[in-house]
């Protein structure tokens, strides 16, 4: 691999949370060198309003997110991806389209924090437990030597990543 920009997809199944606070850390901590969108098999149409609020409490930029169907990146004159993140289990285990480029991919599993039930301090609680784990992963993610990896390398840098939970787990 060189040394040059990458295009990052991170997949759920409604595009409305993990997959979105994961396209804000990376294009924010990426800095360039990483281009993040996010996708789901069945877009929930809206961004979860806790997500919106996490990440601007977080300084992250919030004005480009929106909830967008993973066919926007299937198609021929979507921009190419080099790397394919699952964050949700169902989506792991969906019938995925055909990405041009055949780009690398790994299942980076974390809890749908939208899925919580409770108050509104159960529910910022679980958002800020996904964005905390995220975080770590897209931190070992950034700092992996891409350039000098072979593509075996990469790929099993990519699944140990995935497997990393939280401390006391």
């Amino acid at each position: 691999m060189t040394d040059r920009s990458y295009n990052v997809l991170f997949l759920c199944t409604g595009n409305s949370a993990r997959s979105i606070l994961a396209e804000a850390l990376l294009n924010h901590f990426g800095k360039g060198r990483f281009r993040a969108f996010s996708a789901g098999s069945h877009p929930a149409g809206k961004v979860n309003p806790y997500a919106i609020a996490l990440l601007k409490e977080k300084g992250l930029p919030v004005d480009d997110l929106r909830s967008k169907n993973w066919d926007e990146f299937a198609t021929p004159d979507a921009a190419p991806i080099d790397f394919i993140f699952t964050v949700c289990d169902n989506a792991a285990g969906e019938v995925c389209p055909v990405w041009p480029g055949h780009p690398m991919t790994a299942h980076w599993g974390i809890e749908d924090p939208a899925a919580v039930e409770g108050g509104d301090e159960e529910k910022r609680a679980a958002f800020a437990k996904a964005f905390l784990l995220l975080h770590r992963r897209i931190d070992l993610f950034l700092n992996l030597p891409l350039q000098k990896l072979d593509a075996l390398s990469a790929q099993g840098e990519l699944n140990q990543i995935g497997k990393l939970r939280e401390k006391g787990e």
